[in-house]
């Protein structure tokens, strides 16, 4: 890939596609599209093999909590690691090792051995790769566009990560109907190869990363966002919310199943509502979020999918759990893409993919936990009991409005570095 000149940190074309003009982000989030319907049809299909090999909520919900937990476990070791080390090539190591999992898990599909403890181990080891690549993955952002391209980069990202949402899950679903859960794994499993053509060619010029010893460096990481009161303010929203968001996400298979009567064409459809509403409210959300405020979009974005949560715990029938999809998915890209720029923008360079990691850990810890708690009391208490404890949780948490408010426009933020894009 050709080396592109920079202007300036600052510069800016003011327009939501300009990321697409910087050959490099227009390479990596192609490949990453293709790359994110594989996991999202490996996903449904693991979710959806859940419910087959066991009748218990907690281990179906167990599916989407082992994703996440290792971003708790890991994440801030793998932001160390980040800014320690050559971003690029953790990317790959990181996609390398999700190909080879995925590799394993469709060949013992195939074989009859996959058990429910398995399948958790193995979406464990998914996870582990996730975790090690998202802060890399995230912190890179800055050398594909110029600072002031970020915010849409960023859009741009989360409309890539939910068009996989809206299109792999109905491809999941005719994967498993047609062929079997085994074909989805092995088609994620292909799926990496194209982030790692891309990233085997992208040659970005950036500065040799000075070498810290990690547990300083972690140390670092936390230090700041300990002592930045914006940014305490960011992680705790990002804590309430992925606790509350987990009821919709890791219970969906079992209400599908069981509220609904439905198949697993009919739990793809209900996931590809919620990526649907989730590119809509991408394409929009940086000019709503630069009108009216972070806070606005947050808190409006968390009443949403309270919201759905609850009409998801009223259907009976496709046609609702469509719209409560729907409205999930927009509440959640609306909140998680304002936690993210608001953390990008008060991060500095030389420690931001361990102040990433550290906002991505406490958000998916928040969002393990819930998910736990909320299988536990499907058990416990019935799955439309839980489902709607999880959108009284979100909606108790809009107080946080008034009492932890999300950093102002201009507070907080970081002044952006001279940079090279590639």
């Amino acid at each position: 890939m050709s080396n592109e000149p920079s202007l300036s940190g600052a510069r800016s074309s003011g327009g939501a596609l300009a990321p697409f003009g910087y050959p490099a982000f227009r390479a990596i989030w192609s490949a990453n599209l293709f790359s994110n319907i594989g996991s999202v049809m490996q996903a449904v299909a693991a979710g959806w093999l859940m419910t087959e090999l066991t009748d218990r909520h907690l281990l179906v919900a167990l599916v989407q909590a082992s994703s996440t937990i290792p971003i708790l476990l890991l994440g801030i070791l793998a932001g160390a690691i980040a800014d320690n080390f050559d971003r690029r090539l953790v990317m790959l190591w990181a996609q390398s090792l999700m190909l080879v999992v995925s590799a394993v898990l469709s060949v013992l599909g195939y074989l009859g051995a996959i058990t429910p403890w398995s399948l958790l181990v193995l979406t464990l080891m998914v996870g582990m790769g996730t975790a090690l690549n998202g802060p890399a993955w995230q912190a890179s952002v800055r050398t594909q566009v110029d600072r002031g391209d970020l915010p849409q980069a960023i859009s741009l990202n989360a409309i890539a990560f939910n068009l996989a949402r809206s299109l792999g899950p109905a491809l999941g679903g005719i994967v498993i109907s047609i062929w079997s859960v085994n074909m989805a794994f092995a088609l994620n499993a292909v799926s990496y190869l194209s982030m790692i053509v891309v990233l085997s060619r992208w040659r970005p010029v950036v500065p040799v990363p000075t070498r810290e010893p990690i547990g300083p460096a972690i140390m670092a990481g936390v230090a700041f966002c300990m002592e930045s009161g914006p940014i305490l303010r960011v992680l705790l929203r990002g804590l309430v919310f992925g606790f509350g968001a987990a009821g919709f996400q890791a219970l969906m298979p079992v209400a599908v199943r069981q509220l609904l009567h439905g198949n697993q064409i009919d739990y793809g459809l209900v996931l590809g509502a919620f990526g649907l509403g989730s590119v809509i409210s991408a394409i929009w959300v940086s000019a709503i979020r630069r009108r009216f405020g972070a806070e606005a979009v947050v808190s409006a974005g968390t009443a949403a999918y309270a919201l759905a949560m609850l009409l998801l715990s009223l259907s009976h029938g496709l046609t609702p759990a469509l719209a409560a999809g729907f409205i999930a998915g927009s509440g959640w890209v609306s909140t998680m893409t304002s936690l993210n720029v608001a953390m990008q923008l008060r991060s500095p360079e030389g420690i931001l993919a361990r102040c990433l990691s550290i906002y991505q850990s406490i958000v998916f810890g928040g969002f393990s936990l819930g998910a736990w708690a909320f299988g536990i009391l499907a058990d416990h208490g019935g799955l439309v009991l839980s489902m709607r404890m999880s959108a009284l949780w979100l909606a108790l948490t809009l107080v946080l409005r008034f009492l932890a408010p999300m950093p102002a426009r201009e507070e907080g933020r970081i002044e952006p570095e001279e940079s090279t894009h590639a």
